[in-house]
């Protein structure tokens, strides 16, 4: 059976009104990276992480999936083989479009986390330093965030996912962040046909069979009409 491995990256969600690191005048602009994604800066001062991701949490909240986040859930919903989702993002936008199981493997905005007991439970839209866990009442919740310096979410499941993949497809990334940077030489490795769809080349392009490059919300769909064309 045909088994298509999607990697997204900030990318695909970018059209609908969601930043990326590299955008002037967004809320990434506006902090540097080790003041507001990794464990050091939550420590150092939790109110400031917070407020960061309760205005990206509102941000999502906000957004509407776009056609790139339609053309993939059609084609999980229509493709004859197996097509798995795995995605850098955390605003929930491939769920919102009606695609299943997606694996964040950052992490997602609208959950959070105790860091004393790993128990998980829905984000309040706005979260505050020392809340309480539902489950142990430790003042330890923190966003289920994947922050520089901590492992991502899922790696031996996305590892087995790309072991077995006919077709990887990186969309919307830059190729810049490892392991998720690394994942078309497992699926070289498994045998994988690649593609490449970005805006512009990413950092490992020379890796891919083939590319396209334009928006995502064209070429996405385009890619996925002539998936489900092909005989």
């Amino acid at each position: 059976m045909e088994k298509i491995v999607i990697l997204t990256g900030a990318g695909v969600s970018a059209e609908s009104g969601l930043g990326t690191f590299r955008d002037e005048g967004g809320l990434w602009s506006q902090h540097r990276i080790e003041d507001v994604a990794t464990p050091e800066g939550f420590a150092r001062d939790p109110a400031l992480v917070h407020g960061f991701y309760n205005a990206r949490r509102a941000q999502a909240a906000q957004a509407t999936p776009n056609a790139a986040h339609d053309a993939l859930a059609r084609l999980q919903r229509i493709f004859p083989g197996e097509v798995i989702v795995i995605t850098q993002n955390v605003d929930g936008l491939h769920e919102a479009a009606g695609s299943q199981a997606v694996m964040h493997m950052h992490g997602i905005l609208s959950g959070a986390l105790c860091s004393n007991c790993d128990h998980r439970w829905p984000a309040p839209l706005e979260m505050h330093v020392a809340e309480p866990c539902p489950a142990c009442h430790a003042p330890t919740a923190r966003p289920d965030i994947v922050w520089f310096g901590e492992m991502p979410y899922g790696m031996d499941d996305i590892y087995d996912h790309l072991s077995h993949a006919t077709l990887f497809a990186a969309i919307g990334t830059s190729g810049q962040v490892y392991p998720a940077a690394a994942f078309v030489h497992e699926a070289i490795a498994a045998g994988a046909k690649t593609v490449e769809l970005n805006l512009e080349p990413s950092a490992v392009v020379s890796n891919f069979d083939e590319t396209h490059f334009g928006p995502a919300s064209d070429i996405v769909p385009a890619w996925v009409e002539r998936l489900l064309r092909a005989p």
